[in-house]
C-alpha cells in the first residue's frame, strides 16, 4: 500500500530531531574545550569559533593526580570487562548447550539482578570492604564492577551461543575435538559480534560508575575518573573551559571505542535479542 507523503517524512524528521538533541550537547562540549576564554565565557553564543586553543586542555592534564586516575579507571574498568567476558563464555554456554537442575532458576536469578539497582547495596558492600580492611584499594572496585556486567553479559552471549547451530560443534567432536577443543576453535570465533557487544557495555558502565567509588576510596590517589570529574567547582572554579576539557578527555574512550566497536556492537546486541 502507498504510504503519504507525510507517513514518509516524520519518521526521517522525528530522526533529525532526536540526533540533533543528542549530538548538540557532545558538540558544544568538545566547542568550548577548544574556546579561547574570551568565546567561554561572551554573552553572545559563539556557535561556531574561528580560533582554537589547548590551553583548557593542559589545565585539565596538569591538575592534580589527573594521571594516576586515568591508569585507575582504565586499570579497573579493563580489568573487570575481561573478568565479565571470560565467566560470561563459559556460563553461557553451560546455559546455551546444557541440560541440567536449576538451569532456569538461574536464568531468573540473572534477571533480577540485571533489574535490581546497585545503588541500595552500596552500604552493605561497603561494610564488606571495610571489615577485609580493602577500603582504597582498586580490587574491591574491580570485583564489583565485574560482577555488575556480568548478568547482561551472561544473558547476551548465552542467547548468542543458543543461535548458533549444534551441528557446526558436533562435526567438530566427530572430527576428534574434545568439547573444550569444539567451543574454543569452532563456537568462540562466532561469538566475536556478541563480546564487542557486551565488553562496549561493560566498558561505558565501569567507566561510568560513581556512587561505588565514592564510598569505597576517599583517597584522592585511589579514585578514578568520574569521581574527579564530578569536582570540577573545586577544581577548576568557574573555569568552564577547564571542565569542558576535563569533560571531553573523559568522554573520548568511550567515543572512541563505540565508533571502533559499533557495527559489531550493533549486530550482537540484535542477534541476541531475537535467538535463542
Amino acid at each position: 500500500m502507498k504510504r503519504s507523503p507525510l507517513a514518509r517524512l516524520w519518521p526521517g524528521a522525528t530522526a533529525v530531531v532526536l540526533f540533533i538533541g543528542f549530538a548538540f550537547p557532545v558538540y558544544w562540549m568538545f566547542t568550548t574545550a577548544f574556546k579561547p576564554t574570551s568565546d567561554v565565557i561572551s554573552e553572545d553564543p559563539v556557535w561556531f569559533p574561528t580560533t582554537a586553543t589547548l590551553e583548557h586542555f593542559q589545565k585539565a592534564v596538569d591538575a592534580d593526580h589527573f594521571w594516576t586516575l586515568v591508569g585507575n579507571s582504565l586499570t579497573v574498568t579493563l580489568s573487570a570487562v575481561v573478568l565479565a567476558l571470560v565467566i560470561a563464555l563459559f556460563a553461557s554456554f553451560a546455559l546455551a548447550r546444557m541440560r541440567f537442575k536449576g538451569r532456569r532458576g538461574f536464568l531468573v536469578v540473572f534477571m533480577i539482578a540485571q533489574m535490581a539497582p546497585w545503588e541500595v547495596l552500596v552500604i552493605a558492600i561497603y561494610m564488606l570492604v571495610r571489615d577485609g580492611d580493602m577500603l582504597n584499594s582498586l580490587l574491591p572496585l574491580t570485583v564489583f564492577y565485574m560482577v555488575m556486567v556480568l548478568p547482561f553479559t551472561i544473558l547476551t552471549l548465552r542467547s548468542y551461543v543458543a543461535a548458533i547451530p549444534k551441528e557446526l560443534e558436533e562435526s567438530a567432536m566427530v572430527d576428534g575435538c574434545t568439547r573444550t577443543q569444539a567451543f574454543l576453535r569452532v563456537i568462540f570465533p562466532l561469538l566475536a559480534p556478541g563480546l564487542m557487544a557486551t565488553s562496549l557495555f561493560g566498558f561505558i558502565t565501569a567507566w561510568n560508575e560513581f556512587p561505588l567509588v565514592l564510598i569505597l576510596n576517599k583517597d584522592p590517589g585511589a579514585q578514578t575518573l568520574p569521581l574527579w570529574l564530578s569536582s570540577f567547582q573545586t577544581a577548576f572554579g568557574d573555569d568552564w573551559g577547564a571542565t569542558m576539557a576535563a569533560a571531553s578527555l573523559f568522554a573520548v574512550p568511550i567515543l572512541l571505542l563505540f565508533l571502533f566497536l559499533q557495527r559489531k556492537a550493533v549486530g550482537g546486541l540484535t542477534s541476541g535479542a531475537v535467538k535463542g
